[in-house]
C-alpha cells in the first residue's frame, strides 16, 4: 500500500511559528495552494491572552485561501494528534479527512476539504477546528462593530498580542474585520 500525503492547512499563527510541529513537517509552506475556507477573526483565545483569533466561522466569515504544508506522517490521526498538540485544543478541535476517516465540527468545511484533496492529488487533509465564541465570551454576537470595541478594551500584554497576531497573520486571511481595521484610525495608530 502507498503511502498517504497528508496536508495540513494553515491560514493564521501556524504559518509563522509552526513551533513543536515542525519536526513533523517535510518541506515548506505552499502559500495560498490549499482550499479557500470560511473565516473571521471571531474567537478569543486563551492562548493569545484574550485577543482575538481566526477561526473557521461559516456565519460571520468569508472565503478566504489557506496554506498547505506537507505533514512527515503517512497516518492520519498521528497528522491529527500532531496538530492538536501544536494549537493545544481539546480532544474533537481538529479536523481531518481522509479517505477512510474524516472529522469536523462542519460536514460543509469536510465537504471542500475532500473536494480541494480530490482535485490536488492529496490523501488527506487535518487543520484547526476550533470554533469561534466571541458571543459566549461577550454575549454579544460577533459583528464587525463588535469585534473592534472588543479589541479597544484590550490593555497591555493583551492588546499587543492581538495586535501582533491580526497584523501578521497571512495577507490572505483577508476578513470583514480585518478589513475594518486597515481603515480605522485607533487601529493604525497602534504601534505596540
Amino acid at each position: 500500500m502507498a503511502l498517504s500525503r497528508i496536508a495540513i492547512i494553515g491560514w493564521g499563527s501556524l504559518i509563522w511559528d509552526l513551533e513543536i510541529l515542525t519536526p513533523h513537517v517535510a518541506g515548506n509552506w505552499l502559500m495560498e495552494a490549499g482550499p479557500k475556507l470560511p473565516m473571521e477573526f471571531s474567537r478569543i483565545s486563551p492562548k493569545r491572552k484574550l485577543g482575538l483569533a481566526v477561526c473557521l466561522d461559516p456565519d460571520a466569515g468569508v472565503a478566504c485561501k489557506t496554506h498547505i504544508i506537507q505533514s512527515s506522517r503517512s497516518d492520519i490521526t498521528e497528522a491529527l494528534e500532531d496538530l492538536r498538540a501544536r494549537e493545544r485544543a481539546p480532544e474533537g478541535r481538529i479536523g481531518a479527512y481522509h479517505r477512510d476517516f474524516q472529522h469536523s465540527r462542519m460536514p460543509e468545511v469536510v465537504e471542500l476539504v475532500k473536494n480541494w484533496c480530490a482535485a490536488n492529488g492529496w490523501d488527506g487533509a487535518v487543520w484547526t477546528d476550533l470554533e469561534p465564541n466571541f458571543k459566549a465570551h461577550t454575549a454579544q454576537d460577533f459583528s464587525v462593530q463588535n469585534g473592534v470595541e472588543y479589541l479597544k478594551t484590550l490593555q497591555g500584554e493583551s492588546l499587543k498580542e492581538a495586535y501582533d497576531y491580526i497584523q501578521n497573520a497571512p495577507a490572505q486571511t483577508d476578513t470583514p474585520l480585518r478589513a475594518a481595521l486597515k481603515n480605522d484610525p485607533w487601529w493604525q495608530g497602534l504601534r505596540l
